[in-house]
């Protein structure tokens, strides 16, 4: 081996020893192009014909039709669903922060019920189970189809429209325009 590596020149050489004892020039497969049989639950390969059709028909999904009142299963008392307005609304921005990430969303706010303050303490209090229900949706649509589905009457307050972008840059201030020239007098 000494001998031809004399021969062969510097760069050949390191070349040469190192594709010999690399590991790298082994070939390896990609896992997921390799082939596998699909994992079946062996309950359901000794199962019978029958049963094996109602198992499946138990693991498909449901469809409900869209027109169904919650209401009467929600839970929530029947005097504050009647006569309950939804804002639905897109929140403002944060004015402590300047990020513009969490706006995209539309939340629900329910109009408010008599609060009283608590004598005890003197925090205030309500009996409405709805005041604090905080939630976000994703359009006006699935908020408009969540209130629909649990019996609330509901208004869209549209966000206000936003202003233009205003370029902004600090080359401005030295401009050389008579409009915009500013005595320093």
């Amino acid at each position: 081996m000494s001998v031809i590596l004399r021969s062969l020149s510097r760069a050949a050489a390191t070349q040469w020893t190192k594709a010999s004892f690399s590991t790298s020039s082994i070939a390896l497969k990609d896992p997921r192009q390799q082939k596998e049989a699909p994992i079946i639950d062996a309950n359901l390969v000794i199962a019978d014909e029958v049963e094996r059709r109602e198992r499946e028909k138990l693991a498909s999904t449901i469809a409900v039709p869209t027109k169904v009142d919650l209401s009467p299963i929600s839970g929530v008392p029947e005097e504050h669903v009647k006569e309950r307005r939804v804002r639905i609304f897109m929140p403002a921005k944060n004015a402590m922060q300047s990020g513009t990430d969490n706006l995209h969303h539309w939340s629900i706010e329910f109009d408010n019920r008599e609060r009283w303050e608590n004598p005890l303490m003197g925090w205030s209090s309500t009996g409405d189970p709805l005041s604090n229900m905080h939630v976000e949706f994703g359009s006006a649509e699935e908020a408009i189809n969540h209130c629909e589905r649990n019996g609330w009457r509901w208004f869209v307050d549209n966000p206000e429209v936003v202003k233009k972008h205003r370029v902004k840059n600090y080359g401005v201030n030295f401009a050389w325009n008579k409009r915009t020239r500013v005595s320093t007098k």
